[in-house]
């Protein structure tokens, strides 16, 4: 069994996301309290074809541990060679196999979810990647089924029990549904009872109460956590603490917000480069955090054409004294 799920603990899983989850993201994540992180996915082929940008996806740091590698591919040889590799490469605590992803790029590769449509395959690439990396431990992460008429998780979980595999993620929706609709809790609760492997939840963790009564509600050995940590990374510090003691902690500041998400930027630009393109490329990120903010609209706005960390700076500063002076107004009242 993988250690973490030894103690009797609930892990808290940082889901891998493209273009979310690289190293940067991962550490500010296992500072508020995950638990287990996983890197953003990556292609059998990208790691077999030596690319270099492939490898800098799967590079981590010590602190990061434990850490997962995802891969995904549909060709059984290729995927054990290519987890073998990353293992000689980086030696991570386990891989992880993407049997869930809904993008069509992925799935038009027969990668991804369109592995649940082709159970007998899906077995075949598991077990293969198994064999090929024993004793190092190997987890997968599934959907549902690709659609409400092919829901076949429980099935699934059971093929993967029977190749080896360690732990199971379970997203609760189709490949169909991709991130629309609620997320089907009474069917991941069907696959954490018909395996005896520990079963990971996802989907629609958003708060404390919700990780709770999913908890009592289910056998489900650890809970994952998607978009919201991408706007509320401190939701891992706030079910630590409620899964200790029961307290529930209060959110951070704003303060705190804004200089985590200062950090967030300084760090990726002193580990990626350019500051221009750094910047650029984290709008979208820097749009997810502005959700938990008071008048966010008006800080996407500004974020728009963010390109350099003095820019965020002048944004933060001015953020905190609009609402301290909104405050204060409203104390004289």
């Amino acid at each position: 069994m993988l250690p973490w799920f030894r103690s009797g603990q609930i892990p808290l899983y940082l889901a891998p996301m493209a273009g979310v989850t690289d190293s940067v993201f991962r550490r500010l994540c296992k500072e508020q309290g995950a638990d287990v992180v996983v890197t953003e996915f990556v292609s059998a082929d990208g790691i077999l074809h030596r690319n270099q940008r492939t490898r800098e996806m799967i590079a981590f740091r010590p602190e990061e541990r434990p850490v997962g590698v995802q891969l995904f591919g549909a060709d059984p040889e290729k995927m054990a060679e290519a987890a073998k590799a990353v293992v000689d490469w980086v030696q991570p605590d386990f891989i992880d196999l993407n049997f869930g992803c809904p993008v069509n790029k992925v799935v038009a590769r027969h990668g991804g979810s369109a592995l649940l449509r082709d159970c007998p395959l899906l077995e075949k690439v598991a077990s293969r990647v198994v064999q090929a990396l024993d004793p190092v431990p190997v987890t997968a992460k599934i959907r549902l089924g690709w659609d409400a008429s092919s829901i076949n998780a429980v099935q699934t979980a059971r093929i993967l029990e029977g190749t080896g595999i360690h732990a199971l993620a379970v997203h609760g929706r189709t490949k169909e549904q991709g991130y629309s609709g609620s997320a089907d809790w009474d069917e991941i609760a069907r696959v954490a009872e018909a395996v005896a492997i520990p079963v990971i939840g996802n989907g629609d963790l958003r708060t404390v109460e919700e990780v709770s009564a999913r908890l009592a509600q289910t056998k489900v050995r650890g809970v994952m956590f998607g978009r919201a940590v991408m706007t509320n990374p401190w939701l891992f510090r706030q079910i630590k603490s409620f899964l200790k003691s029961t307290d529930l902690v209060p959110g951070p500041s704003l303060a705190e917000r804004w200089e985590h998400v200062l950090r967030h930027c300084r760090l990726a630009v002193q580990e990626n480069g350019s500051e221009h393109f750094v910047i650029s490329s984290l709008r979208s990120r820097l749009m997810a955090y502005s959700k938990g903010m008071p008048d966010g609209r008006s800080v996407r706005e500004a974020f728009q054409r963010v390109a350099a960390i003095d820019e965020i700076e002048r944004i933060a500063a001015r953020h905190l004294e609009e609402q301290s002076n909104r405050e204060a107004a409203l104390m004289t009242v």
